[in-house]
């Protein structure tokens, strides 16, 4: 019996990912759990398991190929045996035959001789056949798309979900294109992003969309590339797994969020004197005291009082979601790109415990090891960028979360201080917020009072 197996569903918000290693062949003898590839899904890599016991007979799965959720990889036959098996009973058959061909045949029936009027019946009956067969005049036409309806046709007004993942069909609510009216080119019969984009490129004019009173315009879809290769020569690199969702998350977020970025100054002379008397005591405990481990701690304190910076805001219903849990995003740069694995709960956790789960989350992400739910759920980002350099940037709010915390890299400054100025290590510090649920002066408070417990550490526990 042949079964296929399958992608299977890995995680709430996974539906694609990217074949990076095949580690069977066709012929295989392959056992239940036995790993068949690797697949680069969101942001990790998962090893894809055999649900069935058989040998592999054909391997849809292909390197570097991206395949969804629900796609076969292979298909096995449950009933099969191994080569050497198939070989063994092959060479039994064979001597089997050969004595039963020796032995004298001492019943064979006699040949049936045909009348000649028999068979000239059968010839008029064949070639009457041939002489009623209909011959097709022309190829029958192709079905028309059921995904693009006519202009004009009437719709059903309970169409059912669209064969569109909910990032493409966000995407056309946002360009104001009904979704239904677009030509599916992806595997399946689903509708992909490049389609809207060919669908708006046709001319075909967005619908216009209210709510509440305000029109939602739609956004042009981007222009078609030159051909570089008139002015020099040119490579063309294809985007990995991790850079292609990182390129759609950051696309989403810049379009959906209105981004303002407040910027200030934390003077953190005296927190890295705190770090450097209990640097020991944290790393026996697993972990690695640093400035953003401590910062961690701080947001998660400003995030339980300034209630709106660990929010999301829900434009199609008119409404805010508070959360009542705080679990931060730390934004790393691996060898694979950008990932965010999640500290969960950073406000339940003593620093020393933070610091710990940052280290383990960290290499864990450099070495493919994180699992996609690791990733998910968070309610506000920390990107740090000290460790590389510069003096400030203006991060992208990791949509559908409402701020972004950046830092830079900390520099010896002069500040006045008791009547003179006095030498201070100088932390910059950039956020990034989405101004549709806050106000610039609440972003001010915000950055002020993370600036604050940092400088003078108990100003979060008077809270």
């Amino acid at each position: 019996m042949i079964e296929d197996v399958k992608i299977p569903e890995i995680s709430e918000n996974v539906e694609s990912g990217t074949i990076i290693r095949v580690l069977v062949e066709v012929g295989d003898m392959i056992d239940i759990d036995d790993v068949l590839v690797e697949f680069e899904t969101e942001k990790s890599l998962v090893d894809i398991p055999s649900t069935v016991k058989g040998k592999i007979t054909e391997l849809l799965a292909k390197e570097g190929a991206e395949m969804r959720v629900g796609d076969v990889i292979a298909r096995v036959d449950t009933d099969g045996r191994s080569d050497d098996q198939d070989a063994a009973e092959s060479e039994a058959a064979t001597d089997d035959a050969s004595q039963k061909q020796a032995e004298p045949e001492t019943s064979a029936a006699p040949p049936r001789t045909e009348e000649p009027g028999e068979v000239e019946a059968e010839a008029d009956a064949d070639e009457k056949q041939k002489d009623t067969a209909p011959v097709p005049d022309k190829p029958a036409a192709a079905p028309e798309s059921a995904a693009a309806p006519k202009k004009g046709e009437d719709r059903p007004t309970d169409r059912g979900p669209a064969p569109a993942t909910p990032s493409v069909r966000r995407f056309a609510r946002e360009l104001g294109v009904d979704i239904y009216d677009v030509a599916a080119s992806g595997p399946g019969g689903r509708i992909t992003e490049d389609d809207v984009k060919a669908h708006i490129k046709k001319g075909e004019r967005p619908h216009t969309m209210v709510r509440s009173g305000a029109a939602v315009a739609a956004v042009t879809a981007e222009p078609d590339l030159p051909d570089f290769s008139r002015w020099g020569d040119v490579e063309t690199v294809e985007l990995d797994g991790v850079r292609r969702i990182t390129a759609a998350n950051m696309s989403t977020a810049w379009r959906t969020v209105p981004h303002v970025t407040q910027f200030d100054q934390a003077d953190i002379t005296g927190l890295q004197d705190f770090i450097s008397n209990n640097a020991e005591k944290v790393a026996q405990g697993g972990g690695k005291l640093t400035v953003t481990a401590i910062l961690v701690k701080v947001c998660a304190a400003a995030l339980k009082k300034f209630e709106r910076f660990n929010a999301s805001i829900d434009p199609a219903n008119q409404r805010l979601i508070l959360k009542k849990y705080v679990h931060i995003g730390i934004a790393a740069d691996t060898p694979r790109g950008l990932l965010v694995p999640v500290v969960r709960d950073a406000d339940q956790k003593s620093i020393s415990r933070i610091a710990a789960d940052i280290t383990d989350l960290a290499d864990r992400a450099r070495n493919k090891k994180l699992k996609p739910d690791e990733m998910e759920g968070g309610t506000f980002t920390l990107s740090n960028q000290g460790g590389i350099g510069g003096v400030g940037f203006t991060p992208i709010v990791f949509w559908p979360q409402a701020a972004i915390l950046g830092v830079s890299r900390a520099a010896i400054m002069p500040r006045y201080i008791d009547g003179g100025f006095k030498p201070c290590s100088m932390l910059p510090l950039s956020l990034s917020f989405d101004h549709r649920i806050i106000d610039g002066a609440d972003a001010a408070r915000f950055l002020r009072w993370v600036c604050q417990s940092l400088e003078q550490p108990f100003t979060m526990v008077l809270e």
